[in-house]
């Protein structure tokens, strides 16, 4: 929205929104230096930091876009058959990347009904913008997707919502702004701008009183290429799930552009529990000692601070704070005990 709206333009920027086709195609561009700055999912500069999935690229979180806003669908063929996490064993799941919230947000939930992620389901990639087709072709059984994706498969009659991500866990990061650091040394005085803008958007879309307005300028075929009533129904919290109920939930998706520490660590915990890449470098690179190191040198908390209290918003002073989730705490200062309790108490 930062561009239809005049966010970028308003600090003098000649910003220009590129569509991708998957967030592989993202993280290759920005390594190939394709890309000044970059929509990326929240794991996204962690894993790339790290050179998990590619060769190390040392990429900044500078803000959160989006808090909530991801769901579960399922395929209207599983109707009746799906009552909890248990039920999705020997599923087709699709999320849109492997270092993405969703992935790991679906191996929490997954975990807390007895399946192995890695054993007793398939999860795999999918572009969002292919999942419904997929979900109707039974390529797929379910997925967890960004929205406006899960409320388009109600739309189509193609699935139905399951779970809102922040029924998971509320409050939880999606997407965020990030840059290279090289990109950020060379220009940092467009890099502060553009966060800015961001932050300043991200402020301006919290309010519920903009939402449809902002519904109408990212429908557009230049942007999202959806149905105007599907986004609206997204960004407003009222909208039919798909199993015959009418919702308001207003905090669907939220816009608090804070980059939470904590965000970080839990993050960190989660690929070091999974190990994605088989190989135990996840284990290597993140160990007790260095979680809030990781955290502290990807995440920009205080700038964003920063930057916000000169929009005249009101960020936290505090960088950590406990996280509550569905099926259990977590307490950011020691994420390896609780990577620890996790595997004791699900198996996995």
């Amino acid at each position: 929205m930062s561009e239809p709206l005049g966010f970028y333009k308003k600090y003098g920027l000649n910003a220009k929104v590129v569509k991708m086709p998957s967030w592989g195609a993202v993280r290759d561009s920005a390594i190939a230096g394709e890309l000044d700055a970059y929509h990326m999912l929240a794991p996204m500069p962690i894993a790339m930091t790290l050179g998990l999935g590619s060769a190390p690229f040392s990429t900044k979180l500078a803000s959160i876009e989006n808090i909530n806003g991801q769901a579960i669908t399922i395929a209207e063929r599983h109707r009746g058959n799906v009552n909890g996490p248990a039920d999705f064993k020997d599923f087709v799941i699709g999320v849109p990347f492997p270092y993405s919230m969703h992935n790991l947000l679906l191996r929490y939930y997954l975990a807390t009904g007895g399946l192995d992620p890695d054993t007793d389901v398939k999860i795999r990639p999918v572009p969002p913008p292919d999942s419904i087709a997929q979900l109707i072709a039974g390529d797929i059984d379910a997925y967890l997707m960004p929205d406006p994706f899960n409320q388009r498969a109600v739309y189509e009659g193609a699935g139905f919502i399951h779970k809102l991500t922040k029924e998971i866990w509320p409050g939880h990061p999606c997407c965020a702004f990030a840059a290279g650091q090289s990109w950020m040394d060379e220009n940092p005085n467009t890099f502060r701008a553009l966060n800015k803008a961001i932050i300043e958007a991200a402020g301006y879309a919290q309010d519920m009183n903009n939402r449809k307005e902002i519904a109408a300028a990212i429908s557009d075929r230049a942007f999202l290429n959806q149905p105007t009533e599907v986004v609206e129904a997204v960004l407003t919290g009222k909208f039919d799930d798909g199993n015959g109920n009418t919702l308001d939930i207003p905090d669907r998706i939220g816009f608090d552009p804070y980059p939470w520490q904590s965000f970080a660590n839990w993050i960190s915990s989660q690929l070091v529990r999974w190990d994605l890449q088989g190989d135990g470098k996840v284990a290597e690179a993140i160990t007790k000692e260095t979680y809030d190191e990781v955290g502290n040198q990807i995440f920009l908390t205080d700038l964003a601070r920063e930057l916000a209290i000169e929009l005249g918003q009101e960020p936290p002073a505090e960088v950590y704070r406990t996280e509550t989730l569905a099926f259990d705490t977590f307490d950011p200062t020691d994420p390896e005990a609780y990577v620890k309790a996790q595997i004791e108490k699900f198996g996995v």
